[in-house]
């Protein structure tokens, strides 16, 4: 090795068959939202209201994937992905989220597919990341006990349709996103601040992760998580109730679910309900039903306080919005002294470590992948390229701590960069972006930028050597 880049490269060795993917969702990168018998999700008409999203922006063009799909698969051709992890969005498929399916919907995600499987590409599939079909939301949404029900039927109608295809299936992406941020702060679609239909919401979305496992009866299927180290500010009795209290709410509701099929009485304590007000017989059954993965979103580690005068969430939300910590809204988020990225998110490698060896420890043995790890940075296009060293430098220690894991015995199967390719990032809309693809927003063009040509390069020295004659 001739210089200090090099030797970096060489460390990171992982074993064989470790898939390197990146992922992206529906609504943030398709467009295409009033094509093909798609119907109005709850992102279309919250964008569409004034003050929800930063500068007006919405997902109506996106990043066009949805006519841009070919090239954009053969971007991932061109990185060398092996796997490829991206959403169906629900409404494309039952545009009232409920009653007939739309082929034309179906066939858009079957072209997607075949077009992976053709550059060698494995598609792994998320049936929800957060494009609740309006209609649904217009009955209760997530509050409502029956948009489980309707959830599962969708599923079910998915994975016929692709599971001659698609081998790795995912549930419901961060179902504390989907509640807390959608149902209690309104940061998120659908906007609204009701605490209470928040908690409720939270276990109908795991209710449903735990009957689409039913209803799909797929050969290899997961449900996924955005888990984060927490870290009490100092050991004062008020800062480590703090720190239980957002690990509880954050982590264990939903991994304990998941995973053992109950709620952590202490969480139930601190939302201040009784199970019997929202858990049905049977419910966490059906919810701790096995699966075979656990896929883990992994951003940032938090700091907390139970001091009061506190900010109420890890960093700025872009809009008005509520708290989300329903039953903790008087912990407070400090800076722990780390760098940040453009989100105010702290760059912390060790966290992941910790998270992932958390859940090998105190959990059933489970397969896991690093389903989302990503930041963003405010990119600078110079001489027609990004030199993205911050981002390159999160993804390169990242990687290290997912091979410290599994050297420390995590069953680690993959890593799944976030995202493929700068997109509508939510209440933010296109003002952060955590690509390693640029794009142009004003002409669609893609640009890569030096984090993923890295990438790229790590991807390559990890494939197998083709065996060369003697």
């Amino acid at each position: 090795m001739t210089t200090q880049e090099e030797q970096t490269r060489s460390d990171l060795c992982f074993p064989p068959g470790f898939s390197f993917g990146a992922a992206t969702s529906a609504y943030q990168i398709e467009g295409a939202v009033a094509e093909d018998g798609r119907g109005v999700s709850i992102w279309d008409t919250f964008t569409k209201t004034p003050g929800r999203v930063l500068n007006g922006h919405h997902g109506d063009v996106a990043m066009d994937h949805y006519h841009r799909f070919a090239e954009d698969v053969a971007i991932m051709a061109d990185l060398g992905l092996t796997a490829y992890r991206f959403s169906v969005s629900w409404p494309r498929i039952q545009p009232t989220g409920s009653g007939a399916i739309n082929q034309k919907g179906l066939d858009f995600y079957r072209r997607l597919t075949d077009e992976l499987l053709g550059h060698g590409i494995d598609p792994w599939l998320t049936l929800y990341h957060w494009d609740l079909p309006q209609e649904l939301e217009d009955q209760g949404g997530w509050p409502n006990r029956d948009t489980a029900y309707r959830f599962a039927d969708y599923a079910a109608a998915v994975h016929e349709a692709l599971q001659d295809r698609v081998h790795t299936w995912s549930t419901v992406n961060e179902p504390w996103c989907a509640a807390f941020l959608g149902y209690a702060s309104g940061e998120h679609a659908p906007g609204r601040r009701e605490p209470e239909n928040a908690i409720r919401g939270a276990h109908h979305l795991n209710l449903a992760h735990g009957l689409a496992v039913q209803a799909m009866n797929a050969r290899r299927v997961g449900g996924c998580v955005n888990l984060y180290a927490v870290t009490p500010e100092t050991d004062s009795e008020r800062d480590l109730d703090a720190a239980r209290r957002i690990d509880g709410l954050q982590n264990r509701f939903f991994l304990d679910a998941l995973l053992t099929g109950r709620y952590p009485e202490d969480v139930l304590a601190d939302l201040r309900m009784e199970p019997d007000d929202f858990i049905q017989p049977g419910d966490m059954k059906t919810i701790g039903a096995p699966i075979d993965l656990l896929l883990v979103n992994y951003y940032s580690r938090f700091t907390v306080s139970g001091a009061p005068g506190g900010k109420a969430s890890a960093a700025a939300a872009p809009t008005d919005s509520a708290s989300p910590w329903v039953g903790s809204e008087h912990v407070s988020f400090v800076n722990g002294g780390r760098p940040v990225t453009a989100m105010g998110w702290e760059i912390d490698e060790d966290g992941l470590v910790e998270v992932l060896t958390r859940v090998m420890r105190d959990y059933p043995p489970i397969a896991m992948v690093v389903s989302e790890n990503g930041a963003a940075f405010d990119d600078v296009l110079a001489d027609g390229r990004i030199h993205d060293r911050e981002r390159r430098a999160y993804v390169e220690a990242h990687l290290g701590a997912c091979k410290e894991a599994i050297e420390a015995g995590v069953p680690l199967e993959g890593y799944f960069a976030w995202s493929l390719m700068d997109n509508f990032e939510w209440a933010w809309g296109y003002g952060k972006r955590f690509g390693l693809v640029h794009v142009d927003f004003d002409t669609q063009e893609r640009l890569l930028k030096d984090s993923a040509l890295w990438y790229a390069e790590i991807i390559r020295q990890n494939r197998p050597h083709e065996p060369t004659d003697s």
